[in-house]
């Protein structure tokens, strides 16, 4: 069983109109460990008895600070987002983890990721993590261009930003398959909405041939289902 840590509210920051960073404070972060590439915590909402994932975007452990970023990813805000944009100034909340994602593939000759908001800071993490000689693409797909942020990467990582198009479902997609495919074998990261994450699999795999250990690809949400319902979903949808 992960470790439940006590932390509070430190400090709001307003990234774009649809990203809003948490800075959480606590003694419980203590032996908080320090290696956060690929890794989530919890938020537990005793009072609903719900919890809710995210990427630890930053710890810092030397001030007991950790940043998680919450993304009002679909304009209909989810529970934790809702909690977060009425959030103040020593609010308490517990969390539970640290759990991890799957770890790249490091022996790869180059990296595509591709997400949308609720992937960035994900995305962000290992873009900083990265050899300086690492190279790859990353495309990001936002609400909006005032959601495009400054992001530390390799000089080698090409960044493309795809602003989400109400008339066009597929952006995304679209975006992706139109890439020029660089030479040498790729390591693919993809998390998004589900019906995304379904089609992006499936070029990945179809037409691109990317092996499961050369992949992550995973939902992050769901249009239309809430957390719990969209779990039920993803346990059966593994990749094959």
């Amino acid at each position: 069983m992960k470790k439940i840590r006590k932390i509070l509210i430190h400090k709001i920051c307003q990234l774009s109109p649809n990203m809003r960073r948490i800075t959480f404070s606590g003694k419980d972060l203590l032996d908080f460990p320090s290696n956060i590439v690929g890794s989530y915590v919890k938020l537990l909402f005793s009072k609903n008895n719900l919890a809710r994932p995210y990427s630890v975007r930053a710890f810092r452990p030397k001030s007991l600070q950790i940043d998680i970023d919450f993304s009002n990813h679909s304009g209909d805000q989810g529970y934790a987002t809702k909690w977060a944009y009425n959030a103040n100034l020593g609010d308490e909340i517990y969390i539970s983890g640290p759990g991890y994602t799957q770890e790249l593939n490091l022996d790869c000759n180059w990296f595509f990721f591709v997400g949308d908001m609720t992937a960035l800071p994900s995305i962000s993490v290992h873009l900083e993590n990265l050899s300086s000689k690492s190279s790859g693409i990353a495309l990001i797909e936002v609400l909006s261009t005032d959601d495009i942020l400054d992001i530390i990467k390799p000089e080698n990582i090409m960044l493309k930003w795809v602003v989400k198009s109400e008339c066009n479902f597929d952006n995304l997609i679209n975006s992706v398959s139109k890439i020029k495919w660089p030479s040498g074998n790729p390591f693919v990261w993809v998390a998004c909405e589900h019906s995304k994450m379904v089609q992006l699999r499936n070029f990945f795999q179809t037409e691109k041939k990317i092996k499961k250990r050369n992949m992550y690809v995973s939902s992050y949400w769901k249009m239309g289902l809430n957390q719990e319902q969209h779990k039920s979903l993803k346990k059966n949808d593994i990749i094959k």
